[in-house]
């Protein structure tokens, strides 16, 4: 019998091994078993991906698609754009953005805030 969730991996971490191989088969779209055979982790169950899968469905992190009796799964954006995503859920879900922004904006490297002000003036 199968565990439900190999010792020592959390939720985060299975669903984090998921999106990456779901990422690493895009464009294709994965069923469970496929991304089970993949995951390559005799200790999981069917039933965990397959739980996970949906978790990151109803997060709208994946799109899914019927194929044959399951459900075939891919990623609604890139790696970056699920980043971004993430982000902007949270700045999202605060009622003071503009705190929320100046506090993200302090703990950039002086690197990234450079960056950011390329990204927010191009023309300079």
């Amino acid at each position: 019998m199968h565990p439900t969730a190999p010792e020592g991996r959390g939720k985060g971490e299975l669903e984090a091994a998921i999106l990456a191989v779901l990422h690493g088969a895009a464009p294709d779209a994965l069923t469970p078993g496929e991304v089970l055979e993949r995951l390559g982790d005799a200790r999981l169950a069917y039933t965990t991906v397959v739980t996970a899968l949906t978790r990151l469905y109803g997060k709208d992190v994946l799109r899914r698609a019927k194929r044959g009796r399951a459900f075939a799964y891919s990623p609604v954006a890139d790696e970056s754009g699920l980043a971004a995503r993430r982000m902007s859920g949270v700045l999202a879900g605060r009622a003071d953005r503009a705190a929320v922004l100046a506090h993200f904006v302090d703990e950039l490297s002086d690197a990234d805030e450079e960056l950011l002000r390329r990204l927010l003036d191009p023309g300079k």
